[in-house]
């Protein structure tokens, strides 16, 4: 009901109304035989106070039977006047004849007049309307219910009707029943507050509704999984409910609940086809049957299958059918009802599987274009093309881990087959990053074993890196998260080495290193590192990296003992953190305990602790608790000294307790300890002790001559190698036994027994 006016009452009318109305129009049908009340809807009903009410809902809503209830209880609300419509009534004589006998039905004594044959269309207007609007108002409240409202399409007669809605007197209600969603003067009505509205979701079953229809049908509750499965299938769609547990009923001997459900959906299907799909134009039916392989409808992707005119197509269904449900999170996006979805998949499929698997690969290229992976992927898969699929994965992931997306690109390779994955190296890969994204190592390390069974050639993944150097990359990454420390200084170093500057790769590869030489207390180091991933990060837009790179700094800044530096970097790592989306990820953790030690210091105490509370939270949502010792360690220890600062002895020993637990886990512990000693205890986290195997026999003949006097190029000379090698071979030494200079290696070589 969207066009027209009262002005459209032209020649082009019938010239003569005619008296005739069938009389089982005047009358509500008969109630079916498993009549449910609606005791919700008949309350909300009785509370309207607008003078117009609008009941709107697809075929088989229920909107005939609750009204039909309705009218029939109508002792204290007044009498009601009931017309049904058809297409019969598609003309303002017939239109308006029909109201005239409708309401003459219920009120007889309306003036004689009035009544007769032969009714011009303007005496409509300038007789019949002008009473109706001025009474009847001595007889108490008249109701009128016009059901089948979508069988009204006339420009005329909507015209006519919309004027006498926007002009109801006071004691006369109208209630328009239909499968559309009305247009004009609906919005009118609304702007000034003169309609009550009851759509399709108020409707709906609810799932305690649903299971009285089947209670009564069956004679017995049904089952809790057959009654979810029929609830799912009709989400409260009163014909699917009833016509699924009839069809449960007629068959409560046959089979298993499964099939008595399958053959209540063909029966569902069968009603839809007649009631709605039939009834439909051919160009309507084949946009219907083209985007029924969309998970979610859309004007783009909906032209990208049938044809420019999709949109308009869709937003007139989308009013019309009521079997397009809207999406929450777009309002412009819709999705099938799953009984409309069933349907269209059956007749589609009986077209043949190649027109299916067309339709797929049409929509995956929309989405491949619109950068849409999750929805490419998909389709891509549905339409039997993996390796389409696999590259829109590969074109896609690194974008995705960059801004935290670990968990999307899991998804993604979730929905190709496990084989597709595990013999494609570069997939194998992605799916370490994704792991190690999620903060799952242990993941990670399996994928990379299978990545190095299965690469070939020189493969790139990524942003150029070969699969060879990326896997050594995410290996350090993985260490470093276990708490490995050594192992990922050695990676790190080799991954340094194998990685082009300004890429991701060369990012994570410079983070995992100067993470390993932080936790090492090699500060200097360290921040030499970070800073080039700082930059190499910034360069390749890889959020993920930036984030931990610079929070780490500003921890190293603090260990180190700048601390004007080290609130300069908080500032940038936070202010990252806020832009990339990424506070409830655990890289921004190392940032907000940089921050809480800085106002700490500055005695800040309260806004220290619901930075770190926030902080704890991050980590606690995270479901690899293993993962980070050294992080979880410094938190426990963070949230130590702040507990003492606030004379808290017991939470400050519990957090200390906390702290060395997660010391532990750790290969090296040196830094740990030295925050420990912030904290206010005085127990000292033991570093692992050094074996004589861990040094090699070059490395024990340095540390032997360390012992004397001989600078390290003497001491290159005297073994006959460069003095690059010394170096190499005293700073492996240096971190074998966690040691700052030559003394204190040799110190702690004497009391582990390596010399």
């Amino acid at each position: 009901m969207d066009v027209g006016g009262a002005d459209r009452l032209d020649d082009s009318s019938e010239s003569a109304m005619t008296s005739f109305v069938p009389t089982f129009k005047l009358h509500p049908p008969a109630q079916p035989p498993h009549l449910l009340s609606r005791p919700r809807l008949l309350r909300r009903l009785d509370a309207v106070r607008e003078p117009v009410v609008v009941v709107s809902g697809p075929a088989g809503a229920g909107k005939t039977v609750l009204l039909t209830e309705w009218s029939r209880g109508l002792a204290a609300r007044g009498e009601c006047a009931w017309l049904s419509l058809d297409t019969y009534d598609n003309a303002p004589g017939r239109l308006w004849n029909g109201i005239l006998r409708a309401v003459h039905h219920a009120r007889p004594e309306l003036p004689t007049g009035l009544d007769g044959d032969g009714w011009a269309a303007e005496a409509w207007l300038e007789e019949i309307l002008p009473s109706l609007v001025t009474g009847p108002d001595r007889e108490g409240p008249l109701t009128l219910v016009l059901d089948g409202l979508e069988a009204i399409t006339d420009a005329d007669a909507v015209g006519g009707l919309a004027d006498f809605l926007t002009r109801v007197p006071d004691g006369f209600r109208i209630v328009l029943s239909t499968r559309h969603i009305p247009g004009r003067p609906l919005p009118t009505l609304r702007a000034r507050g003169l309609v009550a509205e009851i759509d399709r979701h108020e409707l709906a079953f609810t799932s305690e509704e649903a299971q009285a229809v089947l209670t009564h049908l069956l004679g017995s509750s049904p089952a809790v999984d057959t009654s979810n499965a029929l609830y799912e299938a009709t989400e409260g769609w009163a014909a699917g409910v009833c016509i699924m547990g009839r069809s449960l009923a007629r068959s409560a001997n046959e089979g298993d609940a499964e099939g008595k459900l399958a053959h209540g959906r063909q029966a569902v299907s069968e009603y839809l086809a007649t009631e709605v799909l039939y009834r439909l134009t051919t160009e309507q039916r084949r946009f219907l049957l083209r985007t029924s392989v969309l998970d979610e409808l859309t004007s783009g992707p909906c032209q990208a299958l049938a044809g420019d005119h999709a949109g308009v197509l869709l937003r007139e269904l989308a009013r019309t059918v009521q079997l397009l449900e809207p999406v929450a999170a777009d309002p412009s996006a819709y999705r099938h009802h799953p009984a409309l979805s069933s349907l269209l998949s059956e007749i589609l499929t009986s077209e043949g599987s190649d027109s299916v698997a067309d339709l797929h690969r049409a929509a995956a290229k929309w989405y491949t274009q619109q950068g849409e992976t999750t929805a490419a992927v998909r389709h891509w898969t549905r339409g039997g093309d993996a390796s389409a699929a696999a590259a829109s994965i590969l074109d896609a992931w690194e974008k995705a881990i960059a801004t935290g997306g670990g968990a999307e690109v899991s998804h993604w390779l979730d929905l190709l087959s496990p084989r597709t994955v595990a013999v494609d190296a570069r997939l194998c890969v992605v799916a370490a990053m994704a792991a190690l994204c999620e903060g799952a190592p242990e993941t990670a390390w399996r994928w990379l074993d299978v990545a190095r069974l299965r690469q070939s050639g020189r493969e790139t993944v990524g942003d150029g890196s070969t699969v060879s150097a990326a896997a050594v990359v995410a290996q350090a990454v993985a260490c470093c998260l276990k708490g490995e420390v050594r192992a990922a200084d050695r990676l790190g170093e080799s991954a340094v080495a194998g990685t082009v500057p300004l890429t991701s790769w060369r990012a994570l590869a410079c983070t995992a290193r100067g993470t390993a030489l932080l936790w090492t207390c090699r500060y200097e180091e360290a921040e030499a590192l970070l800073g080039e991933a700082t930059r190499d990060a910034h360069a390749a837009g890889h959020g993920l990296a930036l984030v931990r790179a610079l929070g780490l700094r500003a921890v190293c800044a603090l260990l180190s003992g700048r601390h004007e530096l080290a609130g300069i970097l908080s500032d940038e790592a936070l202010e990252a953190v806020s832009s990339l989306g990424l506070g409830r990820h655990f890289v921004s953790v190392s940032a907000y305990v940089g921050r809480v030690v800085l106002l700490l210091d500055e005695g800040r105490i309260d806004e220290a602790d619901r930075i770190l509370t926030g902080a704890e939270a991050t980590l606690a949502a995270s479901p690899r608790t293993r993962s980070e010792p050294h992080i979880r360690a410094l938190c426990h220890f963070t949230r130590s000294r702040l507990e003492g600062t606030r004379h808290n002895t017991d939470a400050a020993r519990a957090a200390r307790e906390a702290g060395e637990r997660a010391a532990a886990q750790c290969g090296s512990p040196r830094v740990l300890t030295d925050l420990f000693a912030r904290a206010g205890g005085h127990t000292v986290v033991p570093p692992a002790a050094p074996r004589p195997q861990d040094l090699s026999l070059r490395e024990r003949r340095v540390l032997r001559a360390l012992c004397g006097p001989l600078t390290l190029r003497e001491i290159a000379s005297e073994l006959y190698v460069s003095h690059n090698t010394v170096k190499t071979q005293v700073r492996a030494i240096f971190r074998k036994l966690d040691a700052h200079d030559r003394s204190e290696a040799v110190a702690r070589a004497r009391e582990c027994g390596v010399l």
